[in-house]
């Protein structure tokens, strides 16, 4: 059985870490956007209901991932909610038309995902409804990146820290999930999605031995899965992937459509049977050796 770490206070949740019993392979699974704590002052603030506040989570994804720590390896799943806080940002990816009050000059505010509206606090949920009915102050933002963010990082970065110690190198595989359509927010709107998509910021992230490894191994069990197309990796992927010192990063996207009713948020019966499709994925990339991330 695997053992837990967490890290939460009363008022704000952090993380949850399940652990093997011994870490046999040099891989930690993370899944950032799974989490489902809702702030109840958060929920009454907003113009949305839970259930639309709800369509940006990476819903369930850490359930399809959870037999990882019972083939030695980590996992590591924020509790804190993406409507929340987005973990899968720069720390300071902000979006100045949210707040009241001037931004600092360290603040990203011209990337991208924060003209979509989808920055560390984002001001939309997936389907492009405003999350907020009056603008936030900066310390609000502070306080939430100091509670729940940062703890989430230093965490993964001790998980990667400790496996890079132990086996020199690692690889980090990045859950999530994705809407069987894209929406309006992203580059592939009203298209439908491929079963799986691998990011690796087109090759950037992760040697190439990982994603095709990956790649294979899903296709074989039957997925349709393609490259960077239309999620390439975020901030996390970026951040802890160095794959010319044999540190690796690889995002995988899951189209939900294969595992719950996207409109009720709730899991259908395709979830048990793609977790267990799943675990050829876990235990082939578990089998990767040392060497082989290494090697540049």
């Amino acid at each position: 059985m695997p053992a837990y770490k967490s890290s939460t206070t009363e008022s704000a949740p952090h993380w949850e870490a399940l652990l093997p019993e011994r870490q046999s392979a040099p891989v930690v699974f993370a899944s950032p956007h799974s989490g489902k704590d809702y702030p109840p002052d958060f929920v009454a603030s907003s113009p949305l209901d839970l259930l639309a506040l709800r369509r940006s989570e990476d819903s369930f994804v850490d359930e399809l991932f959870a037999a990882v720590p019972n083939h030695g390896m980590p996992l590591l799943k924020a509790l804190f909610p993406r409507a929340y806080i987005d973990a899968n940002r720069e720390p300071f990816e902000l979006d100045p038309a949210m707040f009241e009050d001037a931004l600092p000059s360290y603040a990203n505010t011209r990337s991208a995902r924060v003209g979509a509206g989808l920055g560390t606090i984002a001001r939309v949920i997936s389907t492009g409804r405003e999350i907020y009915g009056a603008k936030l102050r900066f310390a609000e933002a502070v306080e939430r990146i100091n509670a729940n963010y940062r703890p989430y990082h230093r965490a993964l970065r001790e998980l990667l820290d400790a496996t890079r110690r132990s086996f020199s190198c690692y690889m980090l595989i990045d859950c999530h999930s994705m809407p069987s359509v894209g929406g309006p927010q992203d580059p592939d709107a009203g298209k439908r999605r491929s079963d799986i998509v691998l990011g690796d910021c087109f090759g950037k992230s992760c040697g190439r031995i990982v994603i095709d490894t990956a790649e294979k191994t899903l296709t074989a069990a039957g997925f349709k899965v393609t490259r960077n197309d239309p999620f390439a990796g975020g901030f996390t992927t970026r951040h802890y992937g160095r794959p010319a010192q044999g540190l690796h990063a690889l995002q995988i996207e899951i189209n939900r459509a294969l595992y719950m009713d996207e409109a009720a948020i709730k899991p259908h019966r395709g979830l048990p049977e793609l977790a267990g499709r799943l675990d050829v994925l876990i235990t082939t990339l578990a089998g990767l050796g040392v060497a082989e991330l290494r090697s540049k």
